[in-house]
């Protein structure tokens, strides 16, 4: 096996296992919308469950849970379609996909066993509130910038040859 499918498979099992194993510490430890400040005024662990997509997009349609089920299969299968496209050189493009796809897994592993995602990262500037987010988010988050990272530097790349 090419050492970047080992790195990518690496990759997703930590993420998805860190994300499964927080959100897991969080449900048993923590009753839902308790909050604990961390950093005062500008971080807490809060529990709350998203029954929608980022910012609680679509949280109240009924047919959300199989569309969101369904867009994630997607996602996960155009990701590892694109992985395999990579050149061997592309590392950072590997481990960005790898970390989108651990963050995609990850919160699909909850729409399908409870039904919406558990979130707990709440960071705020005193009263104001970014939306709570979790480890898979956050992959997800950072997995597209370092996409976008690679991209500008391919394009370098590309023009110097």
């Amino acid at each position: 096996m090419k050492p970047r499918y080992t790195l990518f498979i690496a990759i997703s099992i930590v993420g998805i296992l860190i994300d499964q194993i927080t959100k897991t510490v969080i449900d048993r430890t923590m009753q839902q919308f308790e909050s604990i400040p961390i950093i005062v005024n500008f971080f807490n662990l809060t529990y709350v469950r998203n029954k929608g997509a980022a910012f609680s997009f679509l949280s109240n349609a009924s047919w959300r849970l199989p569309f969101f089920i369904t867009i994630s299969f997607i996602a996960a299968l155009v990701i590892l379609i694109a992985f395999h496209r990579l050149r061997d050189d592309q590392r950072l493009a590997h481990v960005s996909l790898a970390m989108i796809f651990s963050g995609a897994v990850g919160n699909l592993i909850d729409r399908i066993r409870l039904g919406e995602v558990i979130d707990f990262l709440d960071v705020h500037w005193y009263l104001h509130h970014w939306p709570a987010f979790n480890v898979a988010d956050s992959l997800i988050c950072v997995g597209v910038f370092l996409l976008a990272v690679d991209m500008i530097l391919e394009e370098k790349r590309l023009k110097k040859v």
